[in-house]
């Protein structure tokens, strides 16, 4: 199994979708994509130039993130994902109708397998902010509860083949795919349990002022590690904004 690509998908209730959509559009320097779907929910964050990364669903439940993994064979992968310890979510299963398999991890993180369609191409010119910071988000960062890390982690590095690569802080570490592919995998051990979920983490040349130029479009912080502040989008949900180096 080869992922082609790697989508993040905002999902958000509808009464959220617009405000979150337009605050995600200003600090990836994007448009909105016509809606589509049985219900007009879906649609992508389009970049000026470059390849798109980031999606938007509108849902009937609670905020959250989940990955799209762009494969060459969905039965096959789906049947990989499943004999590595994913299950198949009940109420949308790989049909001939959708094309496609939602599945959970074996701690509760959502994801789908989907087909690949286009030809990768560069990735889109990072962010520059009216300070003159540039950012871009290139990370997701997966949440994992401290008693199901040790099962999730081997999980998602099997799953995606990638690289693993220890981090300087004990409770992180990383999966890097390969040099074309925009988002790389940050595995984050919690001091809790619970299921899996997922942030963005969003790399700035210079945290402070990407911070402030993200509160005055209505973010928030709530906050501050040694490399990284934690903000909250306008609907409350969380993101990082790391001191790596956007590429």
């Amino acid at each position: 199994m080869t992922i082609r690509w790697v989508w993040a998908f905002l999902d958000r209730p509808a009464a959220q979708f617009d405000i979150t959509a337009e605050f995600w559009t200003a600090v990836t320097g994007t448009t909105l994509s016509p809606r589509r779907g049985d219900h007009d929910e879906f649609l992508t964050l389009l970049p000026e130039s470059g390849a798109a990364t980031l999606k938007m669903q509108s849902i009937g439940g609670p905020a959250r993130l989940h990955l799209d993994l762009d494969v060459d064979d969905v039965p096959a992968a789906t049947d990989r994902a499943v004999a590595l310890g994913a299950t198949l979510a009940e109420d949308n299963i790989l049909t001939s109708r959708i094309g496609y398999a939602v599945l959970h991890s074996p701690a509760g993180m959502p994801f789908c397998v989907t087909p690949f369609h286009d030809s990768a191409t560069a990735l889109a010119p990072t962010v520059t902010g009216p300070s003159g910071d540039r950012s871009r988000l290139d990370q997701i960062c997966l949440d994992i509860g401290d008693s199901d890390y040790d099962v999730e982690s081997r999980f998602w590095t099997d799953l995606t083949g990638w690289a693993w690569r220890p981090s300087t802080l004990p409770e992180f570490t990383r999966l890097s795919p390969r040099p074309d592919s925009p988002i790389d995998f940050l595995l984050q051990r919690l001091g809790e349990n619970r299921p899996t979920t997922a942030h963005p983490d969003i790399a700035c040349t210079d945290m402070e002022a990407t911070a402030a130029w993200h509160e005055s479009l209505g973010a928030r912080r709530t906050d501050r590690g040694k490399h990284w502040i934690v903000m909250a989008d306008p609907t409350g949900q969380p993101y990082c904004l790391t001191s790596r180096k956007p590429a």
